[in-house]
């Protein structure tokens, strides 16, 4: 393709966007596409000769857009925001069209500079203190992994050096919450310690880690002979957006010099607001937090930050210097090759960069404050409606609900929520998400893509309360 056939389709992609975001809310929410529909329209084999370009378009208008399940949709309330602002989504436009590869500073000194600006933008907008220092990664879950590794390597004093941890006289213990992400535990699997040596600790009534249990699992497993190494608070967990008491967590920690490290990958967007701040009160004892921009921010996917306190353990576990690498500049500008997994690094400071510019921090706190009031709104209506319930607390933006209709048993109750769930989002008038708490299904209505506005939540209300409704007297 040429810089002229580029510029032409180029016009045509952007124009192709724009509409899509523009009439985005005239759509389905929830693709309905059955397994294998797209590649069953899509040819087995690579194509042999060029192609038009007008024809890829074609595919995408005709095969992919109709199996798209839209995220930035006004009524999207599953999982959680993904939000892409369309200035964010032109600095990742220039990113791939910049085509940058960061190896180290000297590779593209502005690629490292405006990702070591950015990380300090953010730092500053959460109310963090200067002694943090922050790095891109693609996701929350490639951050966990490397807070315990770095913990694995400070609890072992850098057995990477020697034998590694299967040379470790006693095993190392990671501690998280039962509503902790898996991507906690995944990374705790891949860092080496073993399922048997994570363990999950009990929360209380409002589903956070309680401080004392972590403290009695600690001292048994220091009886039993193994090595306490690292605790995960979370803020903001996955199914309701529990808070996890990070000062009283750290407290326990510093007793038996554990790592801390707080994922607060949706939540941590909401610390620009300052009323938020209390949910991470004691931040500043833990030892490595991340917090995901491409949630409910407005970044466009992916843009995790990895924050730590001492950049150079965390460059002595993770840095590699082969010939090849070294440069002039080395030492006098960060190479964040040692800050994480990946040599390479795309430009993804550009996607941060355009937004903050774009919004500025006074709009994305509106935005965030429009949220967090249409989530309150709807909990006042739920709890105020009979036969429904309000199943944990509302701190943030994700509501967590359950309805109950009259003489139905505990046994069925769970099939119910299931299928009212699945009647709203096959519906395609809105897209809601169910998962286990306590033991029991509830549906989440997280509230947070750009373009929602209290009649979107509404409208929500009103579909799952038709589901709900049909769903008990067998009505189509």
């Amino acid at each position: 393709m040429s810089p002229d056939e580029f510029r032409e389709y180029g016009h045509k992609l952007i124009d192709y966007i724009a509409d899509y975001r523009a009439t985005i809310a005239t759509r389905p929410v929830r693709a309905t596409t059955e397994p294998g529909a797209v590649r069953a329209q899509l040819p087995a084999e690579p194509p042999a000769h060029a192609e038009p370009f007008d024809a890829v378009l074609a595919d995408l208008n005709n095969i992919l857009m109709p199996a798209l399940t839209h995220w930035q949709h006004p009524r999207f309330f599953g999982y959680f925001p993904s939000n892409a602002t369309l200035a964010s989504v032109l600095g990742d436009f220039l990113s791939t069209g910049l085509g940058q590869l960061g190896l180290n500073w000297q590779s593209s000194p502005a690629l490292t500079e405006l990702e070591e600006l950015a990380c300090d933008w953010m730092r500053q907008m959460v109310g963090l203190s200067a002694a943090w220092s922050g790095v891109i990664q693609d996701t929350a879950s490639t951050a966990s992994l490397l807070a315990l590794l770095c913990a694995r390597e400070r609890t072992s004093n850098f057995s990477l050096s020697r034998g590694g941890l299967q040379a470790e006289p006693k095993p190392l213990v990671v501690y998280v919450s039962t509503q902790s992400h898996s991507s906690v535990e995944k990374a705790a699997l891949l860092a080496g310690f073993g399922r048997d040596n994570l363990r999950a600790v009990p929360t209380d009534d409002a589903f956070a880690m309680r401080a004392d249990v972590l403290e009695e699992f600690i001292r048994e497993d220091i009886v039993a002979g193994k090595v306490p190494c690292a605790v995960v608070a979370t803020i903001g967990t996955t199914a309701s957006t529990a808070v996890d008491p990070v000062g009283a967590i750290a407290e326990v920690a510093s007793r038996h010099h554990l790592w801390v490290h707080v994922d607060a990958a949706m939540a941590g967007s909401a610390m620009i607001l300052p009323e938020c701040r209390w949910m991470w009160d004691g931040i500043e004892r833990a030892d490595s937090l991340v917090l995901n921009p491409h949630k409910w921010l407005g970044a466009v996917f992916d843009c995790s930050l990895f924050y730590v306190r001492d950049t150079q353990h965390l460059i002595r576990v993770m840095s590699t210097s082969p010939s090849y690498l070294r440069t002039a500049a080395d030492g006098q500008a960060p190479n964040y090759r040692d800050w994480g997994i990946a040599l390479g690094r795309r430009f993804r400071a550009l996607k941060v960069w355009c937004l903050i510019r774009a919004e500025g921090v006074s709009g994305l706190q509106a935005r965030l404050r429009r949220d967090i009031a249409n989530a309150q709104w709807l909990a006042v209506e739920v709890a105020a409606t009979p036969n429904w319930t309000v199943v944990a607390p509302v701190p943030l933006q994700t509501v967590c609900v359950i309805h109950e209709p009259p003489g139905i048993s505990s046994e069925s109750l769970d099939a119910h929520t299931r299928a009212w769930a699945d009647r709203v989002n096959a519906s395609g008038a809105a897209y809601v998400t169910p998962a286990i708490l306590a033991g029991r299904w509830m549906v989440r209505v997280s509230i947070g893509a750009i373009a929602t506005e209290r009649a979107d939540v509404e409208a929500v209300w009103n579909a799952m309360r038709r589901a709900a409704e049909n769903t008990t007297t067998g009505e189509p």
